[in-house]
């Protein structure tokens, strides 16, 4: 038999949602199913209002509906659920001609990216036994203006000005998302790690530059929303350095709103008044490491 040139189940993982394709021949034998025995989910969704013509049954369902579960890794938001085939049962009771089918289903975000001018662009690919695909959430990272009103229209600075940053992330349509920002560094060249190089933060999210003298590099409290993180650093150059040129790259990361702060998803900054690490959210244990310099990484 000639393979079909469209999958029997395709998916594609958007930025709120999922939309599952599924063709009606779903088992390439000839007999075409009755969407009436799709459904999407623990929660049984059913597909669009199906048009008989047609030879594909299409279901469009948030990231959180239809009774779809999130599992957090190191690394990704992975959603998962399930297309249930369940067909009617025959008219004569002792015999079977079809079998029920399940299809898992898993649609992918990563939780970390790396930014340094413009947003990451979303991509996303099928895959066939286990149908999944991936799209990549959108980070930005930009200079704002005194107000925090608007993106800065110059990138120019003079040494005793201040550099605000603000870091967010697109999360519509997921569970709550909160941002930070394990890491960012400043070169004289595009290359991030050529030399001088320096980390004003790292730790995975200690702003070590605040602990500098006479300096009031710090996060700023409250943040915004969730999915954004706002930073003060002060203007500076590289001793020695000739050109006025700084290149500042910044490694963002997402985790669950709903998940407590801790040495590894943390914004800490030093407090001069108290001479203490003080974090954002959470408590000042989770900063302890900031002085250490041996904050863990998530199990």
């Amino acid at each position: 038999r000639a393979l079909s040139p469209r999958p029997a189940v395709a998916v594609r993982c958007q930025e709120g949602q999922l939309a599952v394709t599924v063709r009606r021949d779903l088992f390439g034998t000839g007999r075409p199913v009755r969407a009436a025995e799709l459904s999407l989910g623990t929660a049984s969704c059913p597909p669009l209002s199906p048009n008989p013509a047609q030879a594909f049954v299409t279901f469009v369902a948030a990231l959180h509906e239809c009774g779809s579960t999130l599992q957090v890794t190191p690394d990704s938001l992975i959603y998962k659920t399930t297309l249930f085939y369940r067909p009617s049962p025959s008219g004569n009771p002792l015999i079977v001609r079809t079998t029920p089918a399940e299809v898992p289903i898993e649609c992918h975000y990563p939780r970390k990216s790396n930014v340094s001018s413009a947003a990451v662009h979303p991509t996303w690919a099928p895959f066939r036994s286990t149908v999944a695909a991936q799209e990549q959430l959108q980070f930005s990272l930009c200079l704002m203006d005194d107000e925090w009103s608007r993106e800065r229209l110059s990138n120019g600075f003079q040494l005793g000005d201040s550099l605000r940053f603000q870091a967010d992330v697109t999360s519509e349509g997921h569970v709550p998302l909160r941002l930070f920002v394990d890491q960012c560094v400043a070169t004289a060249s595009p290359d991030r790690s050529s030399s001088p190089r320096y980390a004003f933060i790292d730790l995975r999210g200690c702003l070590v530059d605040s602990r500098a003298e006479d300096t009031g590099s710090a996060f700023v409290s409250p943040r915004p929303r969730p999915e954004s993180l706002r930073f003060l650093v002060d203007a500076f150059k590289f001793a020695g350095d000739a050109g006025n040129l700084l290149y500042i790259s910044c490694h963002l990361r997402v985790s669950p709103a709903a998940q407590a702060p801790s040495p590894w998803n943390k914004a800490c900054s030093f407090s001069k008044a108290s001479g203490l690490w003080a974090p954002l959210e959470g408590t000042a244990a989770i900063c302890s490491c900031c002085d250490t310099g041996s904050c863990p990484s998530p199990a």
